[in-house]
């Protein structure tokens, strides 16, 4: 091959990295990959909490002390055309207390899978509004405990999900107003019998579904955003912790949580975006008060 080839080869590949600048995205936000760009990354997550509300009543256990969930998961998403987007994220979760005798758990938690799809967009005045659904399914990767709340690492249900999110940008300015549907399959714990608002004789329990939504407001260009996040969950029934109880797969779990967000490009490494958040429960029921960290990393290739 001529040195003329080589050089115009290499510089083509080069600018293909370069030309790919894209914000990573996840299922709750209106970031879209482009047509044959490819994300990786890494995000690890710190949540802890030493109050919790056992029904309506926030109250704190000395036999549990401060409660710990880590993970650490594997995202990626493709662009299989401009307008549909596969995302995949894998997860890996331990947990811990600082005090009494539960001890803690780990390991692979639930693969989430999902299609995202912008089916509309439009110029409304001076700003544009995009409309994009996603169906996703997630489902357990390991044969973990479920049944020893708060130390378990999931819930064990295999869940089908419809998303629905509104996008608005106007100039730097962004509001994202989202909300997903999620169907819980029934779960089975390793007992034959279990007492909710009454006694069931058999080891399977059924799963209350949920409502998640979350509305995003701040600033975003194509190399930054920051962005104020109010996100809610709500559950379908269940009932609540009995008194001095330990919490219960079926339980009713609400929570509101406030939070911000930050995404950025490295101008010194092409395609690598930072990413870092917290948030912080201001309500909920049968959930602890717990206080979240993440960063991590993601990796932009244009195939």
């Amino acid at each position: 091959m001529k040195k003329k080839t080589k050089f115009h080869l290499v510089t083509a590949m080069a600018f293909s990295l370069v030309a790919t600048l894209a914000k990573a995205q996840t299922v709750d936000d209106a970031i879209m990959m482009s047509k044959k760009q490819w994300c990786n990354g890494l995000t690890y997550m710190h949540s802890s909490w030493n109050e919790y509300w056992e029904g309506t009543t926030k109250r704190t256990n000395l036999n549990l002390g401060t409660v710990t969930t880590q993970s650490v998961m594997y995202m990626t998403s493709y662009g299989i055309t401009d307008k549909l987007n596969l995302l995949v994220n894998v997860p890996y979760v331990w947990t811990n207390s600082s005090a009494g005798t539960l001890h803690g758990m780990k390991g692979f938690q639930d693969i989430d899978v999902d299609l995202k799809y912008e089916f509309y967009k439009t110029k409304i005045g001076k700003g544009d509004l995009s409309l994009i659904g996603l169906a996703g399914v997630t489902t357990p990767l390991s044969n973990y405990e479920n049944d020893f709340l708060p130390m378990s690492i999931g819930l064990g249900s295999t869940n089908l999900s419809g998303r629905l999110t509104a996008d608005y940008q106007n100039g730097l300015f962004f509001a994202t107003l989202s909300s997903a549907y999620v169907f819980r399959s029934n779960v089975t714990i390793d007992r034959t019998s279990y007492y909710t608002t009454q006694i069931n004789y058999t080891n399977e329990v059924d799963m209350p579904n949920q409502l998640y939504s979350n509305l995003f407001v701040g600033i975003r260009n194509s190399r930054l955003t920051v962005q104020a996040q109010l996100m809610n969950m709500y559950t379908f029934g269940g009932f609540d912790i009995r008194k001095n109880d330990m919490p219960f797969v079926s339980n009713q779990m609400n929570s509101t949580s406030l939070g911000a967000h930050v995404k950025y490009f490295l101008p010194f490494i092409p395609n690598l975006e930072v990413v870092a958040s917290a948030d912080y429960v201001i309500a909920g029921r049968n959930v602890g008060q717990a206080q979240t960290y993440t960063g991590g990393f993601f990796y932009i290739l244009g195939l």
